[in-house]
């Protein structure tokens, strides 16, 4: 897992770069298609079933109000725009699951606190990763942060196992009471993942049904990584250190 999880962060980096103003989402599922055949990898996301029609594209690109799952469109990117990307790799049987929100340009003061407080989030929810504890102090540790700073936390998706597949147990939602739910335990990988919007929790899927946005227009930020819950510790899996000397776990 930590081959795909750290080509799939690449992956992210690289795209996130490529989100320039007058680009597009479909110039970059191009580009995401394009390096996974080169790497011998593929997107788990290509072609998943989730009550709808297949989805279409390699990755997903969630622009401004959007949450998640957004469906890359030639639409070009505009300065100023904010522009979350999930990437997931499929390599060797196992899948790197990883998400960031990129400014396109300049972002708004408002736009970079919210995805400065997102990525924290993040990050404290990671910490709490650790044998013994439980999903709820993930959950926990990521509300009090959002919330604390005046931000709602999608209610409606949540973070997940992964490995073989794209979503195995134990659900890990943004939101919880501290030391309930699944105790974690060593050799679990995780996928955390806040989805933070400036305004309302709520929110709505589009007609390609796809797409969720912020049911008030509100921006939205979205960062994940893979985690291994290891006797000495969390570790990320999807993490981009460019080297050539990868373990497989």
């Amino acid at each position: 897992m930590r081959k795909s999880g750290r080509l799939a962060q690449r992956l992210l980096n690289t795209l996130g770069e490529a989100a320039q103003e007058g680009t597009n989402g479909r110039e970059l599922d191009a580009l995401a298609r394009k390096i996974l055949e080169q790497s011998g990898a593929r997107s788990p996301f290509l072609g998943k079933k989730s009550g709808g029609p297949p989805y279409p594209c390699a990755i997903t690109v969630s622009t401004n109000e959007a949450v998640v799952h957004g469906i890359p469109t030639l639409v070009p990117f505009h300065n100023g725009d904010i522009v979350s990307l999930d990437v997931g790799v499929l390599m060797n049987g196992f899948i790197g699951d990883t998400a960031g929100t990129f400014s396109v340009g300049t972002p708004s003061p408002k736009a970079e606190r919210l995805m400065r407080v997102t990525k924290e989030a993040l990050y404290l929810g990671i910490e709490k990763a650790v044998v013994g504890n439980t999903v709820g102090d993930i959950s926990s540790a990521i509300q009090t942060h959002i919330e604390g700073h005046g931000y709602s936390i999608v209610r409606d998706l949540v973070g997940h196992g992964v490995g073989r597949t794209m979503h195995e147990d134990p659900n890990v939602p943004n939101f919880g009471k501290a030391g309930t739910g699944p105790k974690l335990r060593p050799g679990m990988t995780i996928a955390i993942e806040p989805m933070v919007n400036e305004g309302t929790a709520k929110v709505k899927v589009l007609a390609d049904k796809w797409t969720y946005v912020t049911a008030d227009g509100s921006l939205s930020a979205h960062y994940e990584h893979t985690i291994a819950v290891l006797s000495d510790g969390p570790e990320i899996l999807t993490i981009d250190d460019r080297s050539e000397n990868i373990q497989e776990i």
